[in-house]
């Protein structure tokens, strides 16, 4: 999943002080793997967040024709945002916090098929 919307950042950054509500408090920053990349997030915060500030924003791809996606409600509603973490496939990445050491991957097409596809080849 290469091209725009990997290893381009376009000007991603963290947001650390917000107009409204001001300085947010900080976290501390841990590493997860994102399709075996190396990725700092704020622990606690979604995973979508991590990934936007890395300037990642391709996370699934589309089952039917491998169209790309990314967050697009960013609150848990739609399905745009779906990856697969620590081989679970289907996890909202706009409402799942980061934590230490998770894998996370994009996600291609509807994932469990995908995914049992996938394990049958690497078997």
């Amino acid at each position: 999943m290469g091209g725009a919307g990997r290893g381009q950042d376009f000007g991603a950054k963290r947001i650390d002080a917000h107009p409204i509500l001001g300085d947010l408090p900080a976290s501390p920053h841990v590493t997860f793997s994102f399709d075996g990349s190396p990725i700092q997030g704020c622990e606690g915060e979604p995973i979508a967040a991590s990934l936007l500030a890395a300037g990642i924003r391709i996370l699934r791809t589309m089952p039917r024709f491998g169209g790309a996606r990314g967050g697009f409600c960013m609150i848990g509603r739609c399905t745009d945002c779906m990856v697969v973490v620590d081989g679970v496939p289907n996890v909202r990445a706009c409402v799942t916090p980061v934590a230490a050491d998770i894998s996370v991957r994009s996600q291609r097409g509807l994932g469990d098929e995908d995914e049992r596809q996938l394990g049958e080849r690497r078997a």
